[in-house]
């Protein structure tokens, strides 16, 4: 496990006290994410769909897992004591029945239902349990999971340090000509190297005045004099992301980038400083759209929530009223268009506490950093 027993009976606690004020008797938990979150139970084997992974928290009493034989063992290594495995995948009865029995007894059971959920498992099996009184569970389950403890925070903190540490190394690795697939070859081995454990997200995008993509993988176009390169990690360790993204340029800048970018680095300030326990979502995104005016960026949003997964509920826009609460960790994630060309992004990973919040992340410069052409 990532964290000592302490840490997973007191996230049950919590729930179970979530539960007893909403009327479940139970959570149904199928999904990567909630079953580590609970569990403790962090393994690559997810990859795989073929086989379904399943754990009851019950409103009363200890976690009900319902895995594979394949995990079993492994799970038992851990805090949970009541292991149901059943040889998978199976034709007829894939946990099926092992699930509907550890479910029988429980007459309301909460599952995440709402935004950015999904069910892991096939339909048809899910249809054969469909007796039961499904709610959603999911602005629980998104409660729970939002306020991090001091110990996720330091996870956060520290792989945070790490990508910190790699973009700090970009002005020795970028040259001009180089492919954006090279350069992001270099960049993931200096993750790693600098102590990340994985790069589940490495993306970017490149030109003279700015990209018009963010989200796709880098291909074999060379860099040349005066584009702007910018590289968005999402690196881990022992399972918890950092997400931000760092702007470069080669050689020299257009004037509309560099003011494109001091911009941004303000909105960001502004984002700081409005971000304060009891604050919503929505002021943090108003606080740096009034910065940033009619050039915003079409990325639709300009932040969100940080864990155990890339991104997480909240989202850092307009009509996400979502109240922010001390040990949260989420992202500034400022965007803009740059004049006569494409955007710029701008991102920094934070906490937030009774005060100030505290930066996660090396923060970017004002003035965007340009390599000098060798």
């Amino acid at each position: 496990m990532d964290f000592p027993q302490a840490e997973y009976e007191t996230r049950l606690t919590l729930a179970q006290q979530a539960m007893a004020a909403a009327g479940m008797d139970a959570l149904f938990i199928n999904t990567e994410a909630e079953f580590r979150y609970f569990s403790g139970f962090r393994s690559l084997f997810w990859q795989s769909p073929t086989r379904p992974w399943y754990l009851i928290l019950p409103r009363r009493g200890d976690p009900i897992a319902v895995v594979p034989e394949i995990g079993a063992p492994v799970l038992a290594r851990g805090w949970i004591r009541d292991i149901r495995p059943w040889p998978s995948p199976a034709e007829h009865d894939d946990g099926v029945s092992l699930l509907a029995d550890a479910m029988s007894k429980f007459a309301t059971i909460g599952m995440a239902m709402g935004r950015e959920s999904h069910l892991r498992m096939p339909l048809n099996d899910f249809h054969a349990l469909t007796c039961k009184n499904f709610v959603d569970a999911s602005p629980l389950l998104a409660a729970l999971r939002f306020v991090k403890s001091p110990a996720e925070i330091a996870l956060h903190a520290k792989i945070c340090t790490i990508a910190s540490d790699a973009f700090d190394r970009v002005p020795h690795i970028l040259r001009a000509g180089m492919a954006m697939e090279t350069l992001f070859r270099h960049f993931k081995i200096a993750l790693l190297e600098a102590g990340a454990e994985d790069v589940p997200y490495l993306v970017g995008g490149r030109g003279p005045l700015g990209y018009d993509d963010v989200i796709s993988p880098p291909d074999n176009t060379p860099i040349q004099g005066g584009d702007v390169v910018m590289m968005d990690t999402g690196a881990t360790l022992k399972g918890t992301f950092c997400d931000f993204d760092r702007n470069f340029a080669l050689g020299y800048a257009a004037d509309a980038v560099k003011r494109t970018h001091e911009t941004l680095w303000r909105a960001t300030e502004a984002g700081l400083a409005a971000a304060r326990p009891g604050a919503t979502c929505a002021d943090l995104f108003h606080a740096m759209a009034n910065v940033i005016g009619d050039g915003g960026g079409n990325v639709g949003r300009m932040g969100h929530g940080l864990g155990l997964q890339l991104t997480e509920t909240p989202s850092i826009i307009h009509w996400d009223r979502t109240v922010l609460r001390e040990g949260a960790v989420i992202t500034l994630e400022p965007s803009m268009a740059v004049k006569g060309g494409g955007m710029l992004v701008h991102e920094e990973n934070i906490v937030i506490t009774d005060g100030p919040p505290r930066l996660l992340t090396r923060r970017a410069p004002r003035e965007l950093p340009i390599i000098a052409i060798n």
